[in-house]
């Protein structure tokens, strides 16, 4: 029983962690076309998105990467034959690479607080399908519990990856598109 109660836990935190770290950069975008707009709109914007950004980032976000990763080394406890098998091996390869992004994410999050902005829009909308990459992998190998076809996954992945990108490249020119009169 307590197995289930932390495995629901873990999820939850998994979930609103994966909620904070796609909204971030969305946030991070506005911040950005926001700094491109005239004065006073600029400043206004830019302040609010700021304190959006900083409730999110610490209220959510950090929280939810901590209390996960509290219920997954409980789980990790409670059934320690999944440290044997190759399917959490790369899991918590993945899961590196989901720290890894989130810490990126925090350094973005610091220089946008100063107002410190090095990146294009296209850009952030291009590093916002970070997380969602990382989610499907983790998503699938939890699932289907199979390193062996993760090749499969891994050609499956660029291709989600490929689909993206042309997402993004597409919504940009509808987005520049001039309207007729």
């Amino acid at each position: 029983m307590e197995y289930n109660y932390i495995k629901s836990l873990h999820l939850i935190f998994v979930i609103t962690w994966f909620a904070g770290l796609f909204y971030i950069p969305r946030i991070f975008i506005y911040h950005i076309e926001a700094r491109q707009k005239p004065q006073p709109d600029s400043d206004i914007l830019s302040e609010q998105l700021k304190i959006m950004a900083k409730r999110l980032w610490y209220i959510i976000t950090w929280p939810s990467a901590i209390l996960a990763t509290i219920f997954a080394v409980w789980l990790l406890i409670l059934v320690p034959g999944w440290l044997e098998q190759g399917w959490m091996h790369v899991k918590l390869a993945f899961v590196v690479l989901l720290f890894a992004y989130h810490i990126k994410n925090h350094f973005i999050f610091k220089q946008f607080q100063k107002d410190d902005i090095r990146w294009t829009s296209n850009g952030m909308r291009f590093w916002n399908e970070g997380a969602t990459l990382i989610l499907f992998a983790v998503v699938f190998l939890v699932i289907l519990k199979s390193a062996i076809s993760w090749i499969w996954g891994l050609v499956g992945l660029i291709g989600l990856g490929v689909v993206l990108m042309l997402g993004i490249k597409l919504y940009k020119r509808l987005r520049n598109r001039k309207p007729s009169s």
